[in-house]
């Protein structure tokens, strides 16, 4: 009986496995405690509800993410995507995955912040940081190793020079000076290799990161370049991706000459992207913009033998 009990109370004291926790910035002052429950609150699957509505649909965790990247063409990926009867999307930019304060929200807040969807339908967020966050992969994966993933890529020169240009026009709107392009491209007479909106374009390092932790068949690459161009056949090819019935037309994309990019038609409705959207990008000295895109011609090949294609860039 004595040998039984002290079994007994072996078994009550021997820790419980729990799932692998997240990487957790070092540099945050989080106490051990509130990592655990952290811990608690974004791995464990069973402590969270599906928020259910009187006609039959419910908020639920996404099935497929939009992961980037930025100034890549993703508000548009989404916009197209979202002419599918069978697409639920979010409409703004959670940011949990990269964001500390949401992501220790736990999973509950993250399903609250989704639209109601029914059974049938795929429900899809976007947050363009997603790809160049180097926490957000396992995190990602810890919360469903099926993910279904979505990366729109365009030429790294070209995103460079639109990721610039959509900060120069945040300034502008809020009245504050804001140096030339030529000023972060260039340092010590150099190429300024630091400069982030250069880093946020040598793909292949943040690939890397995904490949870790989801296979390349769980990730299809976008090619933003071509959804400009003509949309449709990409769009196609996202559909087949996400295992969707062909619901989408070339009929629902038109050519607006005064924009000049493609706008949407949906049962008789049209509508375009934000003003934002497409916006002249800064004239670059011809010298320093070769020197830009000879940058990334190695980090190019290097993206391009990562995933098995190639893609039209300098």
């Amino acid at each position: 009986m004595a040998a039984f009990l002290l079994g007994a109370v072996l078994l009550i004291v021997q820790p419980q496995i729990v799932p692998s926790r997240p990487a957790i910035n070092s540099n945050a002052e989080t106490s051990q405690s509130a990592q655990r429950e952290l811990v608690k609150k974004t791995s464990q699957k069973n402590d969270f509800k599906e928020n259910i509505h009187s006609n039959g649909s419910c908020q639920q965790l996404p099935q497929t993410i939009i992961i980037g990247v930025r100034k890549g063409g993703t508000r548009a990926l989404l916009e197209m995507l979202s002419l599918h009867p069978d697409i639920a999307a979010a409409e703004s930019e959670v940011h949990f995955f990269d964001w500390e304060d949401h992501y220790r929200n736990g999973l509950q807040w993250y399903i609250n912040q989704m639209p109601f969807s029914y059974p049938h339908q795929i429900t899809v967020e976007k947050t363009p940081a997603y790809f160049t966050s180097p926490k957000v992969p396992e995190r990602v994966y810890n919360m469903n190793q099926s993910m279904r993933l979505l990366l729109i890529l365009r030429d790294p020169s070209e995103r460079v020079l639109s990721d610039y240009t959509q900060v120069f026009y945040n300034h502008m709107q809020k009245h504050k000076p804001y140096p030339s392009i030529e000023q972060f491209l260039i340092k010590n007479g150099e190429l300024n290799v630091d400069y982030k909106a250069i880093n946020r374009s040598l793909y292949y390092i943040h690939m890397q990161n995904w490949l870790k932790y989801f296979p390349l068949d769980h990730i299809h690459i976008v090619d933003g370049d071509k959804l400009i161009k003509d949309p449709f056949p990409e769009i196609e090819k996202v559909e087949r991706f996400l295992k969707l019935s062909p619901q989408i037309n070339a009929s629902n994309f038109y050519f607006n000459k005064t924009k000049g990019f493609y706008c949407l038609r949906d049962s008789g409705r049209e509508r375009c992207l934000h003003e934002s959207k497409g916006r002249a990008h800064p004239q670059v000295d011809t010298r320093l913009l070769e020197k830009l895109q000879e940058y990334f011609h190695e980090p190019n090949k290097k993206f391009f033998e990562l995933v098995g294609r190639t893609f039209d860039w300098h």
